[in-house]
């Protein structure tokens, strides 16, 4: 790797900023490509080339893709993925740990003091702040998630409002469809475009028949990940 792009990759780690390095696998050269698009490096991609750079930025995915005659690696360099849970409740308690499992760095909010302990949610970062504020400090970005399973308006409702104003990859919020129908008159009455509280995942989680605490933290957990990946792609039938 030459010194100018080992360069430009270690600024855009230290900034917590997604990139790609391209190498053409058949002539050596490597190109750093940014979220943006903007590129440094022994040469330029093509047009056509760029927009599956972008789209592997977005889904984290590293690997070997072929276009017209050459075949190029494209290694992603990513800040870590991050989960806010707004609501130190017994689910969170499930979710945290589980989601910790699968990479994230998670941060659970909440005011009172009671819920949010040390004792409740070993090794985890605790915020004890009102959840709109929190989140404007923290200031997530399309690595994050946020989730709200306090299923009390006064503290769900202005962190949802926060989290829209966010990048999030995920937002989500616990309750039922009922509830869910009840939010969005709130917060489309307090201002939220109706395309806006669309990005809201509610009720939370895919809907795999989960019943305890466990079985609802690994449903959304599973939804976060459909959501950052994508499905797979079907090979087609012969």
């Amino acid at each position: 790797m030459k010194r100018r792009v080992f360069e430009a990759l270690r600024r855009a780690q230290q900034a917590g900023q997604a990139v790609a390095l391209v190498t053409d696998m058949g002539t050596g050269f490597q190109t750093l490509v940014g979220g943006d698009g903007r590129q440094q490096g022994d040469v330029g991609l093509e047009d056509e080339f760029l927009p599956q750079v972008l789209d592997a930025i977005r889904h984290d995915r590293s690997g070997m893709v072929e276009f017209y005659d050459g075949r190029f690696f494209i290694n992603i360099f990513a800040p870590p993925l991050r989960l806010f849970i707004i609501g130190a409740v017994h689910l969170a308690q499930a979710l945290a740990p589980a989601a910790r499992l699968a990479g994230y760095q998670v941060v659970v909010i909440d005011p009172r003091a009671a819920f949010a302990t040390p004792e409740r949610f070993p090794d985890i970062a605790l915020v004890p702040e009102w959840p709109d504020e929190a989140l404007a400090a923290l200031q997530p970005d399309a690595r994050s998630a946020i989730v709200t399973l306090s299923h009390d308006p006064k503290f769900d409702d202005p962190a949802l409002k926060a989290a829209l104003a966010t990048p999030a990859f995920y937002i989500g919020a616990l309750g039922s469809r009922k509830s869910h129908a009840s939010r969005r008159e709130r917060l489309l009455a307090d201002g939220v475009t109706a395309a806006d509280f669309a990005r809201i995942r509610g009720p939370v989680g895919l809907d795999i028949g989960a019943v305890s605490p466990q079985e609802i933290a690994l449903s959304i957990l599973a939804d976060m990940v459909l959501h950052l990946r994508g499905p797979k792609q079907k090979a087609p039938k012969e």
